[in-house]
């Protein structure tokens, strides 16, 4: 059986994720549809300190892009992409809406059968159906009903935003854009969806294409990395890795400290995959990227202890608001709280840490060019590390900058 070093295991999950290639002088939108599809998922998220989140693995693998392009691609009513509970709440290839029935009537059962919310609400449901219908593709404050009031500050839904969210996940109604961030709801038909809704790839063969399309993106990983990239069960994805063994689609390896207590454990990879021999990189990831959205993964290859900290009261928080890790080449380096202070025009450095036994010094020197290239891909101008100074690499990337 093959055996990857840690240091190759590393080398090839950042290659599969696209970090094995210079930046483009000027980004593409073919440029950008081919960073999605190679990703798979792209999560969607609605913290948007810095930038939301969407936007950030494209702009750690390509560098800066208009983010229009990107808007325009992944949000246009009948466009190349669409959205469904991918991993969370993610955009996705239009062309892979059949794989996803299974799901979408998965959730329809469990639902049905276990909420409350729907049995009582399908009057509700009806209605919202027929909205649609009548009036075309809407977001819940266009939804002219009683219940479009929220209930709380924060969590709190309307029952309009309840039920849509419902339907959507049943996938009775479909997402038809966005207009700002608001999802805008619409039925299949609305959006040219109709042919695709009608399609259904059975579970197992649905299951087994993500599978593999997991691995791919990995490039290595567990079976619980490879179910975690599309949110699956492990015993489905065992079954799909066994097929996929058989056939000869993906191989069985050893990693090194993958395995209790240190030793060799098995990962998965597609037979005759590349391992660069070096990666040259160095990006700062959102929280919610593929290279580190998995915290029990990210530790496994990168020793890289991950946690965000939003929810966590300010004067607990060990790091930062939300904290993002910084690559440099084949490690994490170090992690940086960055804000868009769009009012001052300016990209504010909150905090900035260095990972135990690595180099202050480099992380600095590599990350204040990408804090200048996000503050003007950003539109803002100076980067500012703020006073009082926060964190053991903070003095030194202000004086990097």
């Amino acid at each position: 059986m093959p055996r990857l070093t840690a240091a190759q295991a590393r080398r090839l999950a950042l290659a599969a994720q696209g970090f094995d290639r210079e930046h483009p002088a000027a980004v593409s939108t073919r440029q950008l549809n081919a960073t999605i599809d190679r990703l798979q998922v792209l999560q969607l998220d609605s913290v948007n300190v810095f930038a939301r989140s969407h936007y950030l693995p494209l702009f750690a693998r390509l560098g800066a892009y208009d983010q229009n392009d990107l808007d325009a691609s992944v949000f246009a009513r009948r466009g190349r992409y669409t959205e469904y509970w991918a991993h969370e709440a993610a955009v996705i290839r239009r062309d892979d809406w059949p794989l996803w029935h299974w799901k979408r009537e998965a959730l329809r059962a469990r639902y049905t059968e276990r909420s409350a919310w729907v049995r009582g609400n399908t009057a509700m449901l009806d209605w919202l159906l027929t909205e649609l219908a009548e009036k075309g593709p809407l977001t819940v404050s266009e939804v002219e009903h009683d219940a479009t009031e929220r209930r709380g500050p924060w969590w709190g839904w309307s029952d309009v935003k309840e039920g849509l969210e419902y339907l959507f996940a049943f996938g009775d109604v479909v997402s038809g854009g966005r207009r700002g961030f608001s999802r805008v709801y619409a039925l299949p038909e609305q959006v040219g969806l109709a042919a695709l809704h009608a399609e259904a790839v059975p579970r197992v063969d649905a299951q087994r294409e993500l599978v593999l399309r997991s691995v791919r993106a990995l490039g290595v990983g567990t079976v619980g990395d490879i179910a975690d990239y599309y949110r699956l069960k492990i015993q489905p994805t065992r079954d799909a890795l066994h097929s996929l063994l058989e056939t000869g689609e993906v191989e069985r390896v050893k990693v090194q400290g993958w395995g209790r207590e240190g030793r060799d454990g098995d990962g998965f990879v597609v037979p005759g995959v590349s391992i660069p021999r070096r990666i040259e990189a160095t990006a700062v990831l959102s929280p919610f990227d593929p290279v580190v959205w998995n915290r029990d993964r990210a530790l496994r290859l990168f020793g890289f202890h991950y946690r965000i900290e939003i929810y966590t009261p300010a004067a607990k928080r060990q790091f930062g608001y939300y904290t993002l890790p910084v690559l440099v080449d084949d490690r994490l380096l170090g992690r940086i709280d960055l804000k868009s202070d769009r009012k001052a025009g300016v990209l504010r450095v909150q905090s900035a840490w260095v990972e135990p036994g690595s180099s202050v010094s480099e992380l600095a020197a590599r990350v204040a060019p990408v804090l200048r290239r996000a503050s003007t891909w950003q539109g803002l101008g100076e980067v500012v590390v703020a006073e009082p100074l926060w964190g053991d690499a903070a003095a030194a990337v202000r004086a990097a900058l």
